[in-house]
């Protein structure tokens, strides 16, 4: 059997989806910067490089018949956001321009993320047909995917096989960083804001998310992308799920207007930028998407893949605890 390298496996999908594939027997190799959880298998090979080192990822693709490409910068922002761009687009480009080389590889499976479909304004619903468009986008993270995922589909009509997926937002246990979405529970976990957005969000199982792209590997079609999502909620529904699991009762919460969360996010973030230098609690690009988020359809991803989903109460649980 041939080797499966998941870049980025040491992240919070990725550690998931390592741990995945190795419980299927599959002979599994990492390249990330990053050590992998302490309870990564026993048996997964460690490379730490990084994806713009062309040789370092050249090494990692030896024996390898498929690649899932999850390694990228998946916060909402940074102090330099030119990192974006340089590790999500130029990284996955030289992540493709060495998989075309190797011998062997049978398929590519490319993680890309459901902020590339959402624009300004926003569909009631979203689905695979969704491009917005580069200037339509939320930010420089987004932008930089955007632009990543068109390379990838591009290295697919010249015969690269590759697959995107498109995951809405994870979440569940393991997650270190913690990513936005964990985040935001975390947040909310200890009460949170009284003011929130009047917005709906799709949440999806991070463990789903990595059975989903082992069937996209298996089962979807080249040059394909399926967005791989949970359950559509609105955040007042959602911090109110969140306060029952927590044990308290609901805490009285009211609706911010767009303008002014977008205005305070603003704020914010200048303040990040130039004086704390940490990251701002609600970013702008993680209200613009929370604003044009209008639902997700993940029909495709089940008709063709055999994708399917836990009941998001379990996952909420499960990231809480």
């Amino acid at each position: 059997m041939g080797i499966t390298l998941v870049t980025g496996g040491s992240g919070f999908i990725g550690g998931h989806l390592v741990a995945a594939l190795a419980a299927r027997g599959e002979r599994v190799r990492i390249l990330d910067r990053q050590e992998p959880p302490e309870d990564t298998p026993p048996g997964v090979e460690f490379r730490r490089g990084s994806i713009l080192d062309a040789a370092a990822v050249t090494r990692a693709l030896d024996g390898v018949e498929r690649v899932h490409h999850l390694a990228a910068v998946a916060t909402l922002w940074d102090r330099d956001p030119t990192v974006f761009d340089r590790v999500n687009r130029h990284g996955t480009r030289v992540v493709l321009d060495a998989a075309a080389r190797a011998p062997g590889l049978r398929r590519f499976v490319h993680c890309s993320t459901e902020a590339v479909m959402i624009g300004h304004p926003p569909p009631r619903r979203l689905d695979e047909s969704a491009d917005p468009g580069l200037e339509a986008l939320a930010g420089p993270y987004c932008r930089s995917k955007y632009l990543a995922e068109k390379d990838a589909l591009a290295a697919a009509a010249q015969g690269l096989p590759v697959v995107v997926v498109n995951p809405t937002a994870p979440i569940g246990p393991g997650d270190r960083l913690p990513t936005p979405p964990n985040a935001m529970l975390r947040l909310f976990r200890r009460g949170g804001p009284r003011l929130i957005l009047d917005c709906v969000l799709n949440l999806v199982d991070v463990r789903d998310v990595a059975q989903g792209m082992i069937l996209a590997a298996e089962r979807g079609r080249v040059g394909e992308r399926y967005i791989l999502g949970g359950e559509d909620i609105g955040l007042g529904d959602l911090v109110g799920r969140i306060d029952r699991l927590c044990g308290r009762h609901p805490i009285r919460r009211h609706p911010v207007p767009p303008p002014l969360a977008l205005g305070a996010a603003r704020v914010e973030e200048w303040l990040s930028d130039h004086v704390t230098h940490r990251p701002p609690t609600a970013s702008v690009t993680g209200i613009r998407l929370a604003l044009g988020g209008g639902g997700f359809d993940s029909g495709k991803a089940m008709r063709e893949l055999g994708y399917t989903v836990r009941p998001l109460e379990a996952s909420l649980r499960a990231a809480l605890e």
